[in-house]
């Protein structure tokens, strides 16, 4: 499926930030910067988030497809003390100011839409319906400002390069430094408005082949 996809730059975000402005962020286990801080703190994850954009003259960061993360750690809608732990993240993350404009990639549609308000979550949330060369692919936008819920509704068609919604506050997100969660899903099933963003170890190989990198669609750097 992911082939049929071109090799061009697709911007995620306000079509002001440009190609350069985007900056590659690791918030995996690996990342021994993280090993003194409480990334699960909205406050310390700011200000570790800003300190990388402003050491790089960027505007945004991204990255966390299928990394294993400790973001999750303290909350027990992810954590367990055993191998069923939530921790590995399907989609991409983009983390920049709240407010900021999210663009649709892709023509489409919308198949539904609503506010997980429960700590952890996505807060409000916008999943689209794509025909892409007659097949079905969903895209999911999570994290979003509450006025972007407002004069939504099921089948509403948003154009390619359209503005869809703006990104919400640590209150409205639900936790969270302000960042747009974006994940592509091949077969989205019964779910409704939210799908699994993170997932256990266990579960991966079903995921990672529903859950496409989103790099090989919007090409951030070309790859």
């Amino acid at each position: 499926m992911i082939e049929i996809f071109s090799n061009e730059f697709i911007p995620i975000l306000d079509s002001s930030i440009k190609r350069e402005d985007y900056m590659l962020i690791d918030l995996s286990t690996t990342n021994p910067d993280l090993n003194e801080i409480d990334i699960t703190n909205v406050n310390v994850c700011q200000s570790y988030i800003d300190t990388i954009l402003i050491k790089n003259n960027a505007t945004v960061a991204y990255g966390g497809y299928l990394e294993k993360r400790n973001l999750y750690y303290n909350n027990p809608n992810f954590s367990t003390m055993d191998k069923n732990c939530r921790n590995i993240h399907l989609g991409v993350d983009f983390w920049t100011k709240e407010n900021t404009k999210v663009l649709v990639p892709l023509d489409g549609e919308v198949h539904s839409y609503k506010n997980n308000a429960v700590k952890g979550d996505y807060g409000p949330t916008i999943i689209l319906k794509h025909n892409v060369k007659g097949q079905l692919l969903y895209s999911l936008y999570g994290h979003l400002s509450i006025e972007s819920l407002h004069n939504i509704y099921v089948g509403k068609v948003f154009n390619k390069g359209s503005v869809l919604a703006t990104l919400g506050t640590p209150k409205e997100n639900i936790g969270y430094a302000p960042h747009l969660h974006f994940q592509l899903i091949k077969d989205v099933k019964e779910y409704s408005g939210d799908y699994p963003g993170v997932c256990a170890y266990r579960d991966l190989e079903y995921y990672a082949n529903n859950c496409p990198n989103p790099e090989k669609l919007l090409h951030i750097k070309g790859l």
